[in-house]
C-alpha cells in the first residue's frame, strides 16, 4: 500500500522543484531564527538569498553533533518554549545529551513520515502493532507509536524488557506488527523457544526495525525465525527521529521522505558532495521541522543514493542500507573494520549463534582483534576437534572478510550480554 501518493509518486523533476522551494524557504527560517546559524552564515559571508539551486547546499556550513551539545538544551531552537510540546534527548553517555524539540506541526510531520514508512514495510489499519522499543527520551518508541497510529493501526505500547511477557502479549492479544531493534527481535525469539513456543506460530506478519544498524544475513536470520517480513527504517533525533527513510517490501534501499529531508552523501573527509551511487556519510537536512531546524547535519553514517525505478511504484530516492559510521569504525592494524563485516561473517556460520562481543587491545604495540561468540548448541563445546575446526572457519572467513587474524573465543549458549535498546558489542581497549 502506497500511503501518500502525492509524495511518494511525485515525478523527479517536480520533487526537486519542491524541495529548493523547501530548502529556501528552511534557510531563511534558520538564519533568522537561530542565532548559530546567523553567525555561521555571517563569517562565511553566505546570505540566504545566495541558495539558487539544490547543489548550492553545498555552500552551507555542516552541523554537527557537538554543536548540539555546545549549546545544550535549547540553543538551537528556533521558537520560544511555548510553541515547543515535546522534549526529546540522547542519553548523554559520552558527554551533554543533544536535545531537541518539536512544534505540533513537527509531531503531525513526523507521524506522517512514519505512516508512510510503516505502509511500506507492509502495515495497514487493520493491523496490531507492537512497539518493543523504549518509551522516555528516546525517539524511536514515540515516533512509532503515532506514526501507526496515524496509518490506523492499533498500537500496543509495550515498550523493552519483560521479554516473557512480550510473547505472551503477541500471543494473546494478537499482534501482527513488531517495532524493536534486529537484535532484540533475535532475543525474543530465543526466549520464546526456550520457553517451548516456536516464534514462527505467533501471528506476526511485519517487522519495522531500526535503532541500529543490522546485516542482510542477521535480517534472514529474523525472518526465518519469525516467518515474518522484516524491513528497517532510518533516522536519528537530530533531525527528526525514526522517519527519515523506511524500505518496503521490495528490501532494496530505504525510501528518503523527500519532501521532509533532503539527503546528501559526502566525502568523509573532504566534504565534498558525491553523485548518485558513490559511498560515503548520509548528510541531512530538514525541509519542515520548525521547533529545531537542521541544515547539513552529518550522521556519521555510510551509505548511498540509489535513484534507480522501485518495484513498488515509488518514486522516490532510496538510501541504500546503512553499511556502518565513520565512528564506529575500527583501524586494526592499518585496516578499516566496521563491526557489521563481522556480524555477516558469523550470521552465516550455522553453528554459532547470532550474539557475539569484539575486543580490541594492543598487545606488544601490536593491534589484537579478539571475538568472543556464543555456540548454537552447548554440546560442541564437548568436541574439542569439532571445537578446533569451527574456530578455524570462522578465522579463513573473517580473514577473508577483513584481511586479518582474530582471535575466536567460543562460548556457552546464553552467556554473552543480551540487549533490548541498541545492541553495544564492541569494547575498545587501546585507548
Amino acid at each position: 500500500m502506497i500511503w501518500d501518493p502525492q509524495f511518494e509518486c511525485m515525478p523527479h523533476s517536480d520533487m526537486r522543484a519542491l524541495q529548493l522551494e523547501r530548502l529556501q524557504k528552511m534557510v531563511q527560517y534558520a538564519y533568522d531564527r537561530v542565532p548559530f546559524y546567523r553567525k555561521k552564515f555571517d563569517a562565511i559571508h553566505l546570505k540566504p538569498s545566495d541558495i539558487h539551486s539544490l547543489e548550492d547546499v553545498a555552500k552551507i556550513p555542516f552541523t554537527v553533533k557537538n554543536d548540539l551539545r555546545d549549546h545544550y538544551p535549547y540553543g538551537l531552537f528556533a521558537v520560544p518554549m511555548k510553541e515547543i510540546v515535546r522534549i526529546h534527548a540522547s542519553s548523554g553517555t559520552t558527554g551533554r545529551s543533544t536535545v531537541v524539540g518539536y512544534t505540533k506541526k513537527d509531531l503531525d510531520t513526523w507521524s506522517t513520515a512514519i505512516a508512510r514508512i510503516a505502509a511500506q514495510g507492509g502495515a495497514t489499519d487493520n493491523d496490531i502493532a507492537q512497539i518493543a522499543f523504549g518509551y522516555g527520551l528516546f525517539t524511536g518508541g514515540f515516533g512509532l507509536h503515532y506514526g501507526l497510529e496515524k496509518l490506523g493501526a492499533a498500537v500496543i505500547p509495550m515498550s523493552t524488557g519483560n521479554t516473557e511477557k512480550q510473547i505472551k502479549i503477541m500471543r494473546d492479544f494478537g499482534s501482527t506488527v513488531l517495532v524493536s531493534t534486529p537484535s532484540y527481535a533475535l532475543y525474543m525469539a530465543e526466549v520464546a523457544e526456550k520457553a517451548g513456543s516456536n516464534p514462527a506460530e505467533l501471528p506476526l506478519k511485519y517487522g519495522l526495525f531500526g535503532g541500529e544498524g543490522s546485516t542482510e544475513s542477521m535480517r534472514a536470520e529474523i525472518e526465518r525465525r519469525w516467518d515474518m517480513q522484516a524491513t528497517e527504517n532510518y533516522g536519528m533525533s537530530e533531525v527528526m527521529g525514526p522517519g527519515v527513510a523506511g524500505e518496503c517490501l521490495e528490501k532494496h534501499g530505504m525510501h528518503i521522505n523527500e519532501d521532509l529531508f533532503y539527503v546528501e552523501i559526502i566525502d568523509p573527509e573532504t566534504g565534498e558532495v558525491l553523485p548518485e551511487g558513490a559511498k560515503g556519510e548520509v548528510v541531512i537536512t530538514t525541509l519542515c521541522k520548525e521547533g529545531i531546524p537542521m541544515l547539513r547535519y552529518r550522521s556519521k553514517d555510510i551509505s548511498y543514493l540509489m535513484g534507480e525505478p522501485c518495484p513498488c511504484g515509488r518514486l522516490t530516492t532510496r538510501l541504500a542500507k546503512i553499511e556502518g559510521r565513520t565512528d564506529d569504525m575500527l583501524i586494526i592494524r592499518g585496516v578499516n573494520v566496521f563491526p557489521s563485516q563481522i556480524e555477516e561473517v558469523l550470521i552465516s556460520i550455522p553453528e554459532v549463534g547470532p550474539h557475539y562481543e569484539i575486543i580490541v587491545s594492543r598487545r606488544n604495540y601490536l593491534d589484537v582483534l579478539e571475538i568472543n561468540v556464543e555456540v548454537a548448541d552447548g554440546k560442541l563445546l564437548e568436541s574439542f576437534s569439532g571445537l578446533e575446526k569451527l574456530e578455524e572457519e570462522i578465522k579463513r572467513k573473517l580473514r577473508v572478510m577483513l584481511g586479518l587474524d582474530a582471535k575466536i573465543n567460543l562460548v556457552e549458549p546464553e552467556t554473552l550480554k543480551r540487549f533490548m535498546g541498541k545492541a553495544q558489542r564492541v569494547t575498545d581497549l587501546r585507548n
